[in-house]
């Protein structure tokens, strides 16, 4: 892949890595401003369930974080790109799709084919 189309997904990467910190930031923001009393069982019922929403969609953003930090990381080595199954390069239309990708569609493929065959 050439120096170009690195740079790119490496500044894709990171305002993704951003966006997820600024997310991050807010939600804490948030519920420290939300450390109210509520007197009605049917607030703080409602209030306790789009809290647990809102760190549930944390808690995939930070495992999105994981995978953009180990993306960068195999941009900086070099390895950016290529499939960790079977070492061939994985798409640029997949890439663009899923900068975090580390299967190659084939390859993802018959993971998710194995995947589904075992839930049976």
């Amino acid at each position: 892949m050439d120096s170009a189309l690195l740079e790119k997904f490496k500044t894709l990467l990171l305002e993704q890595r951003e966006e997820i910190m600024s997310h991050a930031a807010s939600t804490m923001n948030d519920l420290l401003a939300q450390a109210e009393n509520f007197p009605d069982p049917a607030d703080r019922a409602s209030l306790d369930t789009d809290r647990s929403f809102t760190l549930r969609l944390r808690e995939r953003e930070r495992h999105l974080l994981n995978k953009i930090d180990a993306a960068l990381e195999r941009i900086a080595i070099g390895s950016f790109g290529i499939c960790e199954h079977c070492g061939e390069d994985i798409s640029i239309a997949r890439l663009e799709a899923r900068p975090v990708s580390t299967l190659c569609i084939r390859c993802k493929t018959a993971q998710e084919e194995l995947e589904n065959a075992s839930r049976g």
